[in-house]
């Protein structure tokens, strides 16, 4: 059966995961053009770098959650065979898509930080007639959305395959307590 100690750890994570992809798509960086104080030059100047760290702990703490998951199941590479059953193939297709769901999840937040921890250096010359303002890039919006919904797909689908692995797995020995291959050694 489940743990429900790791089913109830890996929940926590998500969810702190979850949120802290949404504060960062609510603090993005945000940029406005100002001008020097000789009124020669406009450059940017961007607000509070919090977001980037939301984005970065929510990756980690998908990371972490993801980690435990696949210790806890052994990514389907130790321990004994799974039992023949229809949780067997949901296992496996479950396992699939969390990790897809998990490798979007986790590039949408570390490409979310990173660009939004990138703040121009431009600045233009305003003596230049014709001369466009910089352009102060910031962090397009939707990316740690897409972030945080992602996080919320890897959450669920981890939760159900973890319990239907374990259910794969079977607390105890098949209905007649043998191995499930033919066995014919007994008759001559």
């Amino acid at each position: 059966m489940a743990s429900k100690l790791v089913l109830i750890i890996v929940f926590i994570f998500d969810l702190i995961a979850f949120g802290l992809a949404v504060a960062a798509e609510q603090r993005r960086t945000t940029a406005k053009i100002t001008a020097d104080q000789e009124k020669d030059y406009n450059y940017c100047v961007y607000d509070s770098d919090i977001a980037t760290g939301f984005g970065v702990g929510a990756f980690l703490f998908l990371l972490a959650s993801q980690v435990l998951i696949m210790v806890a199941s052994k990514c389907f590479c130790c321990g004994r065979a799974m039992n023949p059953s229809g949780s067997r193939a949901c296992a496996v297709m479950l396992f699939l898509i969390c990790w897809l769901f998990f490798l979007v999840a986790e590039a949408c937040l570390l490409a979310g930080s990173v660009r939004n921890a990138y703040h121009t250096k431009y600045r233009s010359n305003r003596a230049i007639f014709g001369a466009d303002p910089p352009t102060c890039q910031t962090l397009r919006k939707g990316v740690f959305a897409a972030g945080a919904a992602f996080t919320l797909f890897t959450a669920i689908v981890s939760e159900f395959y973890y319990v239907s692995y374990s259910k794969a797995r079977g607390g105890g020995s098949n209905q007649y307590g043998r191995e499930t291959g033919v066995g014919m050694g007994t008759y001559k």
